[in-house]
């Protein structure tokens, strides 16, 4: 059984990758050949969040390291989401590290 695929786009790199459902968003975004802060992955340290400008995730824990007003103001943690649908996400420190 395939998992479904979700196209994410950075801001403001203007670059796209694609996110398996299955996948949080951080090993996408790495194993398309891009780098962004990261650091405990689990989603405690915030190292990696970033704001969701468009779409929907999900998390692979319960409450990631997230506050109410940052979860209502768009906050993710990459390291513990996963895509649900097409995901636009401001990440301003991510780069592309390696031609695909």
């Amino acid at each position: 059984m395939s998992t479904q695929s979700h196209t994410v786009t950075l801001v403001p790199l203007g670059a796209s990758f694609t996110a398996q459902e299955d996948t949080t968003l951080l090993q996408a975004l790495e194993a398309a050949g891009f780098d962004a802060p990261s650091s405990c992955r689990n989603g405690t340290c915030r190292t990696c969040i970033c704001r969701l400008q468009a779409g929907t995730v999900a998390y692979t824990i319960e409450w990631p390291g997230l506050s109410f007003d940052e979860k209502r103001e768009a906050y993710i943690l990459p390291c513990v989401a996963l895509a649900r649908s097409d995901l636009v996400v401001v990440a301003p420190l991510a780069r592309r590290c390696r031609e695909m």
